[in-house]
């Protein structure tokens, strides 16, 4: 059995494929069903007369063209699942454009299927399915925007040789801002917000010296105040009162009661 047809540049060249399907073939770099068909029906018009091609070859390639068919079928109906359960979710999309590889992340609005291909709609773009890079979670995004605002805030305060009692209600305010955080978003910045966490943390530690220090020396004045007051009531006025009271006035009124009973 022999088979003949044309050949140029090393593929089979058939009169009757469209342009629309060269294109496809030569940017896909692969046969779909339809060319696949082509050759099997390019197979039967230059077969060899006098060596026929059998009908169980036939039928043995229509098989393969049958299950080709139906894997394809079944690739497309997954790449819309796919898609359909991407719908409302933030993805990034790696678009390769002159040869260089560019980046899109935005939030799915609807899936489409055009041309065999399915589409994801981006910011009233479309970009093929098969350009998908990453898939973010949500609650992830929420966090990196948390991580973000939350390096921020930590830029703005003094560094912990430069924080002073001053800085206390600032400091205190971003401190329980943290603590208010979910599990996952305070997980989140100790993981990928190192630099920041660290800052806080010493800040904080540095706070708890300078408030120690602070009630200290309140103390210190307060314990001076209340000898002071002590010695000059003890000394001059007690002694004063307790010598004049028991020598003078008493003294006197009791010789002066005697005399005059006696008399």
């Amino acid at each position: 059995m022999s088979i003949m047809v044309p050949i140029k540049d090393g593929e089979v060249v058939d009169t009757n494929t469209n342009s629309d399907s060269q294109e496809q073939r030569k940017a896909g770099g692969s046969l779909d069903k339809q060319a696949f068909l082509q050759l099997l029906v390019a197979q039967m018009k230059y077969q060899d007369p006098l060596e026929p091609t059998s009908n169980t070859e036939y039928v043995s390639q229509l098989a393969t063209f049958s299950s080709l068919e139906q894997m394809q079928n079944l690739n497309a109906t997954m790449q819309v699942q796919q898609g359909t359960n991407l719908v409302g979710k933030t993805v990034i999309m790696q678009v390769t454009q002159n040869g260089s590889n560019n980046y899109v992340q935005g939030r799915v609005d609807y899936v489409v299927r055009q041309g065999g291909k399915t589409y994801l709609s981006i910011d009233d773009q479309l970009y093929s399915i098969e350009d998908l890079d990453k898939v973010i979670d949500d609650e992830y995004l929420d966090a990196l925007g948390i991580a973000e605002d939350f390096e921020k805030v930590i830029g703005e305060l003094p560094d912990v040789k430069n924080l002073t009692i001053k800085d206390k209600e600032k400091l205190e305010a971003v401190r329980k801002a943290f603590n208010n955080l979910t599990t996952y978003q305070q997980e989140f910045i100790q993981k990928y917000s190192k630099t920041a966490f660290q800052k806080l943390s010493d800040l904080v530690a540095k706070m708890k010296e300078l408030d120690k220090d602070s009630d200290t020396g309140d103390g210190d004045d307060k314990d001076d105040g209340e000898g002071t007051e002590g010695t000059g009531g003890s000394g001059s006025t007690g002694g004063t009162e307790g010598t004049g009271g028991s020598g003078s006035t008493g003294g006197t009124e009791g010789t002066g009661g005697s005399g005059s009973t006696n008399g």
